[in-house]
């Protein structure tokens, strides 16, 4: 990595991915080719390496026939500079991966629902479920027979699963 100056511009040069930890306060530049490839947290990271000192700096992102994800990336990070909606982005475009493994991208095996549309009622049911657990904690009294026997189905799958 090599940091050139002309007068009070700086721009950082690299042919590999910079570390997200470089701080050069003067860089006002930064192109990243394919930027299609990045996830948009690692895009995010990148441009907030620039534009760190008092002059005006650009990110300038590229992409070789950007379609697809690749171009519903560029126009979130287009759009927004709000970390938050550039991370609902992402969880929209990958997926929330497998949430008690080890995938980070995909759908989880079972039907979660949308993270961030349905988080209202997530928070509804995990409040239900802690109250259900607190008053019959082995799922043992016949009103709570189906949710007990649904458990156990999945469980037996995950340890199948996990070997």
């Amino acid at each position: 990595m090599r940091e050139f100056r002309e007068g009070r511009t700086s721009v950082l040069v690299s042919t590999t991915v910079i570390e997200v930890g470089v701080d050069v306060p003067n860089a006002t530049i930064m192109l990243i080719e394919e930027a299609g490839r990045f996830g948009l947290s690692q895009i995010h990271q990148l441009r907030g390496r620039i534009g760190r000192g008092s002059q005006k700096s650009w990110c300038v992102l590229l992409q070789n026939d950007a379609t697809g994800a690749a171009l519903e990336k560029l126009q979130v990070l287009e759009k927004t500079n709000d970390g938050f909606e550039i991370a609902e982005a992402d969880l929209r475009l990958r997926g929330p991966g497998d949430i008690l493994g080890t995938a980070q991208t995909g759908l989880p095996p079972l039907g979660l629902g949308d993270l961030v549309r349905d988080a209202d009622i997530m928070t509804e049911a995990r409040r239900a479920a802690r109250e259900i657990l607190a008053a019959d904690p082995e799922l043992k009294n016949p009103e709570n027979a189906r949710l007990r026997a649904h458990v156990e189905r999945h469980a037996t799958a995950q340890e199948l699963a996990e070997g």
